[in-house]
């Protein structure tokens, strides 16, 4: 005779069955779980990493601007030194000039004729004073047309005046011109 098993053998299969898809299930889930933390901690390492990084960066960036500051500043003393250093050359290298324009008026100057007041603003030179007449004014411009440190005499105030004891005498103001002679550059240097 046959032999029939009548035993639930597909019901103890099914629960084996049911159990191990339940184990598969919470170690799959489990293990989902460990990945996501992985991946999280993982993440979380880099950005700690590339903050430190932006950190160090934003340091170095404010070294580098305190440098950029003093370069600047340095740039500045330079340009301001550079330019004292012109001002000075350029006095250096006119500080002969003075001595000719004062020789060149005591030349010019004819008798008679008595200066107050000479003033210089850049290369413009007014010359105040009094003459004995009119006619040596004219022969001091004259003079003064001919050197080769001034040029340009231009007359703007003439007054005649009687005086008891000097006479006639004639006030007047010039305006002139201090120009440098081109031989005059190569002798002084």
């Amino acid at each position: 005779m046959p032999r029939v098993n009548l035993l639930p053998w597909r019901e103890d299969l099914r629960k084996v069955r049911q159990k191990n898809f339940g184990l598969s299930s919470v170690g799959a889930a489990l293990a989902g779980a460990a990945i996501v933390v992985g991946t999280m901690f993982y993440y979380s390492a880099r950005i700690d990493q590339q903050d430190k990084r932006n950190l160090y960066l934003d340091n170095e960036i404010a070294v580098l601007d305190r440098q950029i500051t003093e370069i600047r500043e340095l740039e500045d003393l330079k340009s301001r030194l550079i330019a004292r250093m012109d001002i000075i050359d350029s006095l250096q290298t006119k500080r002969p000039e003075v001595v000719h324009l004062f020789d060149e008026l005591a030349r010019a100057v004819p008798d008679g004729v008595h200066l107050n007041k000479i003033t210089q603003t850049g290369s413009r030179i007014t010359i105040s004073g009094v003459a004995q007449s009119s006619t040596r004014v004219s022969a001091f411009m004259r003079n003064i047309d001919k050197s080769p440190w001034l040029k340009n005499p231009d007359l703007n105030v003439v007054q005649t005046e009687q005086n008891d004891e000097t006479g006639r005498t004639s006030s007047f103001t010039i305006v002139a011109t201090q120009t440098t002679p081109k031989n005059a550059e190569e002798t002084d240097t």
